[in-house]
């Protein structure tokens, strides 16, 4: 790597929610740009706007490009000229359209290498998500690490998306970003039922695709009913948890992660972080966002970019395997047995 600060992109989010507020107050502490050199994606009339409506003091530099970023600065990108008009707390099309801009510019220039890592301020989530995203989200806090196998889907289409193809895929890209990006030896991987009784789903799909990914050399446990799962802090035994679904993950993650939250898109080539929360327009321009998100964010992605040196470089030349590494049958058994118990199917009508 370079002898240089890291570069961080930053994309604005929509205009009229907390983007920029809660950029600039995790810039108002001066070590923030001690690790790393700030990109902030943007437009500097709509970042004036914002700071001078929070009564901020953070100082930004205007460039027009990324390779004019310099170190020891707030650098902010001009990524579009048109006048937009901000309505705080308002979502319009044209607070969309300036979030998608900024977007778009930073891909470009992703493409061209001219920063490190992205991370991305909030935006209205897309109503029309791709339902075939080979991609992982893993929302992150200092408690819990939890994995989504589908997400935005209505509950009534979550048992025809899951199926052992896309729980192993997903298992497998869970498993790749703990060991490469968390830089977790031999990781732990909770895997939770989708019902809270067992069912067919859990018979035909689920204990089938954590058994593929046994047999791929993956430590997965399961399937583990929710609510006993949580309830009972099993959580503190794996590396990751696995969700089949968006509330079965995303409100424990909730109740747990009370300091911070941070949702990051695995198994894509590009590091990619952004607040566990929405745009808040309902406190937008009110000064009382919470940057802590956003500031956990950008540390997570350094902390990745690090990583992956750390783990590649070796790999680029291994060393030839002079040995059988031992399966941890020990551990394994101490995981499994509990769970896959509650879904063997029952023998007699009474033992159900």
């Amino acid at each position: 790597m370079e002898d240089r600060k890291i570069r961080v992109a930053i994309t604005h989010g929509d205009t009229n929610g907390i983007g920029y507020e809660v950029i600039l107050k995790t810039f108002e502490d001066p070590v923030m740009l001690e690790l790393c050199t700030p990109i902030i994606y943007g437009s500097p009339k709509v970042a004036a706007y914002h700071r001078k409506a929070m009564d901020l003091q953070t100082p930004f530099t205007i460039i027009n490009s990324a390779e004019e970023a310099k170190e020891d600065r707030l650098n902010l990108l001009t990524t579009f000229e048109d006048e937009v008009k901000v309505e705080l707390g308002q979502p319009t099309e044209e607070s969309a359209e300036a979030a998608r801009k900024a977007m778009q510019r930073a891909k470009e220039d992703m493409q061209k290498g001219l920063y490190d890592v992205l991370v991305m301020a909030p935006v209205v989530p897309n109503p029309n998500p791709a339902k075939d995203d080979k991609a992982l989200t893993i929302m992150l806090s200092d408690v819990v690490r939890i994995g989504l196998v589908t997400a935005h889907l209505p509950i009534k289409e979550v048992s025809q998306a899951i199926t052992v193809e896309k729980i192993v895929a997903k298992g497998t890209i869970f498993h790749t970003s703990l060991k490469r990006d968390f830089r977790i030896s031999n990781p732990r991987l909770a895997v939770l039922a989708l019902n809270p009784q067992p069912g067919s789903e859990e018979q035909e799909i689920i204990v089938p695709a954590i058994e593929a990914l046994e047999k791929n050399g993956i430590q997965a446990f399961g399937p583990y009913v929710a609510d006993e799962f949580f309830g009972k802090a099993m959580y503190h035994d794996f590396d990751g948890v696995l969700a089949m679904y968006d509330d079965q993950g995303v409100v424990p993650f909730k109740t747990l992660a009370q300091e911070y939250g941070v949702k990051l898109k695995a198994g894509i080539t590009a590091i990619c972080t952004t607040p566990d929360h929405g745009p808040a327009f309902d406190i937008a321009g009110k000064g009382t966002a919470d940057e802590q998100s956003m500031r956990h964010a950008i540390y997570t992605a350094i902390d990745m970019f690090r990583h992956r040196i750390e783990y590649d470089e070796p790999m680029a030349n291994p060393l030839p395997k002079l040995y059988h590494e031992k399966r941890e049958d020990g551990e394994k058994a101490r995981f499994a047995v509990r769970a896959k118990d509650q879904f063997k199917k029952a023998d007699t009508p009474e033992e159900k």
